[in-house]
């Protein structure tokens, strides 16, 4: 199957129609595009119009990779680090193709430590990211090596996924049940507090940036006539987040861009992933179109 290459990342394509593009920067997926009913195509994540995609900053949209911190950073090891650490905003290396069959295609991007990353963040590492495209699902996939003999390395990691969706009218399930951390609580202890999801399913029709705890695996966002399943492994909690009027202070993100999105985001934010010297942890995202 096609895959086409630029200096600045690599368009995979299935013979159904569907596409995905990749950058380079930050390994960042940007577009996913699935044909409909109709079998026109149909663009299945969120970029902002105002996204720099030049390499400037992290692209706000499509899928960014969070690694090793989520949010501020909290952990020792960590304090040089900015929001979300560094893995999406470096530049990512093309490996090789995985695959490239009936059932679909696949590439592997490659980071490891270089001087800019040694100067904030001492611990060795190697990630590879395998990307793949079937007929109407995307996977991606995570891995995280840690090369040392001696040392463990302790992390965090997300898949920051902006889903195109009409924000007012769209369900995430299943959450009812699930501890979470509302991270729009205006005090610490608020913020730090965990709460019990009770609705059987949770919209954003309110400023929301919720930390669900050990949820399922398996989600679902749905709206009329559209929808994603999203699966998930060893990402063990899912981030909900929408910022609805609060997103107008977003700089590179359009007035009513918070309109056109929500963020459900698989990852292990919840604590640490130790992994031992010379071991590999994988976390995965599969995304499936269920409707439209």
């Amino acid at each position: 199957m096609p895959i086409d290459q630029t200096k600045d990342g690599i368009t995979l394509r299935h013979p159904s129609g569907s596409s995905v593009d990749i950058l380079f920067y930050g390994a960042t997926v940007v577009s996913w595009k699935v044909p409909n009913e109709t079998t026109q195509l149909a663009e299945r994540l969120f970029v902002s119009s105002k996204a720099f995609t030049d390499g400037s900053k992290p692209v706000r949209g499509g899928i960014p990779v969070v690694f090793p911190c989520f949010g501020a950073p909290t952990h020792p090891e960590h304090a040089k680090l900015s929001q979300h650490g560094f893995a999406r905003n470096e530049i990512w290396t093309f490996d090789k193709v995985v695959m490239d069959n009936e059932a679909g295609v696949s590439v592997r991007l490659l980071l490891d430590p270089n001087p800019r990353i040694a100067s904030i963040y001492a611990k060795s590492f190697h990630l590879a990211y395998v990307v793949t495209l079937a007929a109407h699902q995307l996977s991606t996939d995570l891995h995280v090596d840690n090369p040392s003999t001696t040392e463990a390395i302790e992390f965090q990691a997300l898949l920051h996924t902006y889903i195109r969706a009409p924000a007012e009218d769209v369900r995430v399930t299943p959450l009812q049940g699930l501890s979470y951390y509302d991270k729009t609580e205006a005090d610490e202890l608020a913020r730090a507090t965990p709460k019990i999801e009770t609705r059987s399913e949770v919209d954003v029709k309110k400023f929301t940036d919720s930390v669900y705890e050990n949820g399922p695996l398996a989600y679902k966002a749905t709206w009329p006539n559209g929808g994603l399943e999203i699966k998930a492994r060893q990402f063990k909690d899912v981030v909900v987040w929408n910022p609805q009027e609060e997103g107008r202070k977003i700089a590179d993100m359009e007035t009513d861009g918070w309109k056109h999105y929500i963020c459900v985001e698989p990852g292990f934010v919840r604590g640490f992933v130790s992994l031992e010297p010379g071991k590999t942890w994988i976390g995965q995202q599969v995304l499936t179109v269920i409707q439209g």
